[in-house]
């Protein structure tokens, strides 16, 4: 399978939050324009399962926050960027009640009708699955009508190309994810920074996280800074797990 590096963001802009998911606009406008400047290229869904090309890369948005709208998709547009969005199928046109309240507010998803807006005008968009739970710690049934609701629903709103694609939430998939993920139709699934380029339903992510303010993003970075800073990310994301417990116990 393609080795196309594949970043991965989540908030862009807007409140300040007690985690470390959100980027300043700043930064990825200046990390967005320089790698436009250095030669790079965004891919779209179909082109990263197909093409290699050189000095490209997969760029990547989980939960679909509204402000992406505002705060990323206009300035990808101007660089002659794309994107695809992984999203919380349940909450489109809702708030981020599925997530422990990092900040004040809570924070609104983009609505099926800018969804369809972005799509005319060449951005993708995905499942991040129906609640955003952590698939590993659910049984057989719930894990599958959580990826199963989410498919269906971008199916029936945006189209077949829409459900090819899952990223699980925390990066969190094993053999019996990956497995439920195939049976129920998706063709490309991203997990977390140490994902397996064999199996296409297991594809790594670099996750790009508020410390990530080089011009250069780690995931894209061949150097030893490159290494350190994807091996910060890969503890990051495992210890994602606290997001799951307090969501329990501070909703």
């Amino acid at each position: 399978m393609t080795r196309i590096p594949v970043l991965c963001y989540h908030r862009i802009g807007g409140p300040l939050e007690l985690g470390v998911t959100r980027v300043a606009r700043s930064v990825f406008e200046r990390q967005m324009g320089a790698l436009a400047n250095a030669g790079w290229r965004t891919l779209t869904l179909a082109e990263y399962a197909t093409d290699e090309p050189s000095r490209s890369f997969l760029l990547t948005f989980d939960d679909g926050y509204a402000s992406l709208a505002e705060e990323a998709y206009p300035f990808l547009g101007q660089l002659g960027f794309t994107a695809t969005t992984f999203l919380v199928t349940d909450y489109i046109g809702k708030t981020n009640e599925w997530d422990a309240r990092y900040t004040w507010r809570r924070l609104p998803h983009l609505s099926w009708d800018q969804l369809a807006a972005w799509r005319a005008r060449g951005f993708d968009f995905a499942s991040h699955t129906a609640t955003h739970a952590r698939l590993t710690w659910l049984d057989d049934a719930r894990a599958e009508g959580e990826l199963d609701r989410s498919r269906r629903a971008l199916v029936d709103r945006l189209g077949e190309e829409a459900g090819q694609a899952v990223a699980y939430p925390f990066g969190a998939a094993d053999a019996r994810v990956v497995t439920l993920a195939r049976r129920v139709g998706y063709r490309l699934g991203f997990g977390g920074v140490r994902g397996d380029h064999g199996d296409p339903l297991l594809l790594p992510r670099v996750p790009t996280y508020v410390w990530d303010a080089g011009t250069v993003p780690f995931g894209l970075r061949a150097d030893g800074i490159g290494a350190l800073g994807r091996f910060v990310a890969h503890v990051a994301n495992r210890c994602a797990v606290g997001t799951t417990i307090m969501k329990a116990v501070w909703p």
